[in-house]
């Protein structure tokens, strides 16, 4: 995309100013400079008038006569940062510029022109004004079809990567969505090469640092965002400018130029739209599951008053008040395979399980609020007389449960839905519901005695079902107690408060190691702190001399400004080191 101002190479094509007969004597290196406006001058103090951006025109007869005076001329608007300067010959000189002129043109980098044939001014900065105006209203027109386009995309809820190649489309660059672990979340190259855009990205990312929210670095060439909604952000968005090297500062060897104000338009409204679709909830079950899942939702995310969900599920026939309450969540150990049996086949393995679940209360004569909550999960919210009856009915669902699965795989299903649309593609249950040779994993979380605490259970119920994917053991039912610290990190991994305490932790080592990628010091940290502190166990580990190892223990002591003797600096580190494998791991 063009920038809004016209070039000095761009005004010097320009009609009016070609009858000129234009000659570049000095400071060609500096053509491709953006032109602001255009001003007439006579007098040699014409600085001090300026604000940089300017193509100076002149006829001369006011400039200085002598030398020093024609260098303090040129100095002066060098130093405003002026785009060029234009002299029109016949008046005060000539054949030409005065060398000395030049030359000093020459040494400031700023471009100086000889108009050789007298020209009138005015026609110059009509045209070139007009080209100004011209591209500004191009940018207003562009903005708007930014903000259309966006609005557009959030009320549809466009997936994110619907979002970003839009992006891509209307600015022509590259775009990547990261989270707060510099992981790729999406991308659209642009038409460029995906490999090359994203060969060691981590790294690379690192050393994109923005000086704000929305702001353009010019060392990498990256306009950067941040993606969030509610204050709380999740990742970044960046869009690389220029595109490519035919940018006018790659040409001329300049810094690169700041991208145009649409475009930082355009990255901030995609930010938005990518913060708000994550907030959209689509959900196209029958009236009575979507109630269950719009009351199990809003007890995740405190979107109603505890008060209007009681009311509303009491009149589902869910009593909730007064009751012991425990929430569990049911899914299948493999992800969604739609990729090879087609993009419907995910859906119906979740409502297969929806179903599947559904018949499994019934059969254990259980009252629950029940719905699917993400894409791969079902959950439940067991409303129980008494604190007492809860090990017997979560062990009367989960033999429910098994039951239903195993009857769906022998075709001989117990449940109302459809034998065939139950069994598809999932083996039998062979030892226990959460058994490693199970095809489901149930899960549930600490029972609570009130509503408003409901959704405590229910998110630890979710966090253990993720968490236990990583468990091969058999067991019915997994509970708080059974999921390790690696597993608990691994289901937190999208959260970004535990990437802001890895970012906190380990980002000064990671900038390190992705600026010195052959000291690999992140992987001595981790042989020492999995050495249980032991520095001669952990110079083996890391294949290093005992000196070697000490040295590099110091080094990262330094970067990370730690005590790496202390117990507790070092237990802080080693989650840290946890939960960036659990982030890294998909």
């Amino acid at each position: 995309m063009a920038a809004v101002f016209p070039t000095v190479r761009e005004v010097l094509a320009l009609d009016p100013v070609r009858h000129g007969a234009p000659r570049v004597v000095a400071g060609d290196a500096g053509l491709d400079r953006p032109v602001r406006w255009v001003h007439v001058a006579e007098v040699p103090d014409i600085a001090t008038l300026l604000g940089g951006g300017e193509l100076v025109l002149t006829t001369g007869i006011g400039l200085p006569a002598d030398d020093a005076g024609l260098r303090a001329f040129i100095g002066d608007l060098a130093d405003v940062g002026v785009s060029g300067l234009v002299v029109e010959l016949g008046r005060r000189y000539v054949s030409g510029v005065p060398r000395v002129m030049a030359a000093a043109a020459e040494r400031r980098g700023l471009p100086l022109v000889e108009l050789r044939r007298a020209t009138p001014f005015v026609r110059i900065t009509e045209a070139v004004h007009a080209l100004i105006v011209d591209a500004q209203l191009t940018e207003l027109r562009a903005a708007e079809e930014i903000h259309q386009r966006f609005t557009d995309l959030s009320v549809e809820g466009a997936d994110a990567a619907e979002v970003i190649r839009q992006a891509a489309e209307l600015s022509g660059c590259p775009v990547v969505l990261e989270n707060l672990s510099r992981q790729v979340l999406g991308y659209d190259p642009a038409g460029e090469s995906a490999e090359l855009l994203l060969d060691g990205w981590e790294q690379h990312s690192r050393r994109i640092r923005p000086a704000g929210r929305t702001a353009y670095d010019p060392d990498s060439g990256w306009l950067v965002t941040v993606v969030g909604a509610r204050g709380q952000d999740w990742g970044r968005l960046l869009l690389r400018w220029p595109a490519s090297g035919d940018a006018p500062s790659a040409r001329s060897g300049e810094p690169t130029v700041a991208p145009p104000t649409r475009l930082t338009i355009l990255i901030e409204r995609a930010a938005s739209t990518l913060a708000l679709g994550r907030l959209i909830r689509r959900d196209a079950e029958g009236l009575e599951r979507q109630l269950h899942r719009t009351l199990l939702t809003a007890l995740l995310d405190h979107s109603r008053p505890v008060d209007e969900v009681a009311l509303r599920a009491k009149a589902l026939g869910v009593a909730l008040d007064r009751r012991h309450l425990v929430g569990v969540m049911v899914r299948h150990r493999g992800d969604d395979p739609a990729g090879e049996n087609g993009p419907e086949a995910g859906q119906a393995r979740l409502r297969d399980l929806s179903e599947a679940v559904g018949q499994a209360l019934r059969e254990a004569k259980l009252t629950a609020l029940t719905s699917a909550v993400d894409d791969n999960s079902v959950g439940a919210l067991l409303a129980l007389p008494d604190a007492a009856a809860e090990d017997r009915a979560l062990s009367a669902f989960a033999g429910a449960l098994r039951r239903v699965r195993l009857d769906a795989g022998t075709g001989r299903a117990t449940s109302a839905a459809d034998p065939s649309r139950l069994g598809s593609g999932v083996d039998p249950l062979r030892g226990g519901v959460g058994g490693a040779s199970a095809g489901l994993i149930v899960a549930a979380g600490s029972g609570v005695s009130s509503l408003r605490e409901a959704r405590r259970s229910l998110v630890e119920a979710r966090q253990i079902v993720e968490a236990a994917r990583r468990d091969r053991r058999d067991l019915p039912i997994f509970r708080l107690p059974h999921v390790g610290l690696a597993g608990l990190l691994h289901l937190l991994r999208d959260e970004p408060r535990l990437q802001t305490f890895v970012e906190r932790e380990l980002g000064p080592l990671l900038e390190y190691d992705a600026q010195h990628p052959r000291e690999r010091l992140l992987d001595t940290l981790r042989a020492y702190l999995e050495q249980g502190r032991n520095k001669s166990a952990g110079a083996a580990a890391a294949h290093l001399s005992r000196p070697a190892f000490y040295e590099r223990l110091a080094r990262i002591a330094r970067i990370l400004d730690v005590d790496l003797d202390s117990v507790e600096a070092s237990l802080s580190l080693h989650v840290a080191l946890l939960a960036l494998e659990a982030v890294r791991t998909p």
